[in-house]
């Protein structure tokens, strides 16, 4: 007896829509699986994994088919396995991705085999493409149509929210750019490098429809001034403004500077520009009667560490978290203030660290891991929202549990 049965695809890697393409032609040389529709090509971010992974297309196909729900997963198995797909980790980069979400009405729960996928109902980038071919199908377990699914986890908390984030051209800038882009908001990118800062628009432009770039050397302090007018002139106000920029003093050729070179390179972008860049959005959101500003600190800026960067990044984001707390009190009640604390995050200088400094992070965090750079824009995406409405003056620390006596 024939079911009808609904695959989600998925492809991050090479020619995302060639591989979507390539498995579809693969499923419907079994003439037991007839295709009917395929949804439009959804692009997303990751859900999960390493960082600074390429978007995702997605798309969902309906199946008629005569085999039965394991052998049809068996078959995407293969599918993938042709494609060059190896399944290890979750969540990593994939050439190809297949889910069976649905197969019919029936529930399984077997070794190998769930059915609804367990997750279905949890993402967005899934639910979205179902809800195309099949809006009022009700889920077997929940009794809740596509459609209702869709609604509840498809709310855009930054819908139509214009901000700007500074030094989003790589890192934790990057990744706050395209979190907020995600949740819908417009977003203004700042960088030095043209090349850069274009690519990173482009991806956030694919998320949300509307992003640009303004290039800009925080270090002068008539540049601070120009990227506040421009962001004024350009999205007419301001909801949200993250002070992301900051000097990279551990890679390249600024990491054999001398410590007293390092520190004017951290006081000039890390806190002066931030001070300036706070005091000039902050009165402008003020005078426009709303507005949220996150900087980024330290989380041992107060706790201390050893060595030349210890002390030098303990004196610059320890006064970038003092002024957060002195500015909160200044613009309230009309705007929030704030600032995350990350701690060990895997940016450039991460990824690259020696054995023992990879040992000493897996030490000194509870959560036995890096944090990455999207860890800490979800937390500056629930910070801007109106979820944390009651909040201001606040350093949130993004750093695992990681706590020093």
């Amino acid at each position: 007896m024939a079911e009808t049965a609904y695959i989600a695809l998925g492809s991050n890697v090479g020619d995302r829509e060639g591989h979507i393409r390539q498995a579809l032609g693969l499923l419907a040389e079994d003439d037991r699986c007839q295709i009917q529709r395929v949804s439009r090509l959804w692009e997303t971010l990751p859900a999960g994994g390493p960082p600074n992974q390429e978007l995702y297309l997605n798309a969902v196909a309906e199946l008629v088919t005569q085999l039965t729900a394991r052998d049809l997963m068996d078959r995407l198995l293969n599918v993938e396995s042709r494609l060059g797909r190896v399944r290890t980790e979750r969540n990593v980069p994939r050439s190809i991705d297949l889910d069976l979400l649905l197969y019919g009405e029936q529930v399984i729960s077997e070794p190998g085999l769930v059915v609804p996928h367990p997750r279905l109902h949890e993402r967005a980038f899934v639910l979205g493409p179902l809800a195309e071919l099949a809006p009022l199908t009700r889920h077997p377990l929940l009794g809740r149509t596509v459609l209702e699914l869709l609604a509840a986890v498809s709310y855009a908390p930054l819908g139509g929210r214009r901000a700007v984030v500074t030094g989003s051209t790589s890192g934790i800038g990057q990744a706050v750019v395209l979190t907020l882009a995600a949740a819908g908001a417009q977003v203004l990118i700042h960088g030095r490098q043209e090349e850069s800062a274009r690519r990173v628009c482009d991806r956030a432009q694919r998320l949300s429809g509307k992003a640009w770039y303004f290039l800009a050397d925080l270090r002068q302090p008539r540049a601070c001034e120009e990227l506040v007018e421009h962001a004024w002139r350009l999205l007419g106000h301001v909801d949200i403004w993250v002070n992301n920029a900051g000097a990279d003093i551990l890679t390249g050729a600024a990491a054999r500077l001398s410590f007293t070179e390092k520190l004017e390179h951290l006081l000039a972008v890390d806190l002066k520009a931030t001070v300036h860049l706070s005091r000039l959005a902050g009165m402008r959101m003020k005078h426009q009667g709303a507005g949220v500003i996150v900087n980024v600190g330290w989380d041992q800026a107060e706790t201390g560490m050893e060595g030349d960067s210890g002390q030098l990044f303990a004196a610059v984001k320890g006064g970038v978290m003092a002024f957060t707390r002195s500015l909160a009190v200044e613009l309230a009640p009309q705007v929030r203030v704030h600032c995350v604390a990350p701690g060990w995050i895997r940016t450039a200088w991460g990824q690259q660290a020696s054995a023992r400094w990879q040992e000493r992070v897996q030490r000194e965090v509870p959560l036995g891991r890096w944090g990455t750079p999207e860890d800490v824009a979800q937390a500056v995406a629930w910070l801007v929202s109106d979820r944390a409405a009651f909040i201001t003056g606040q350093i949130i620390r993004v750093n695992g549990g990681a706590v020093r006596a």
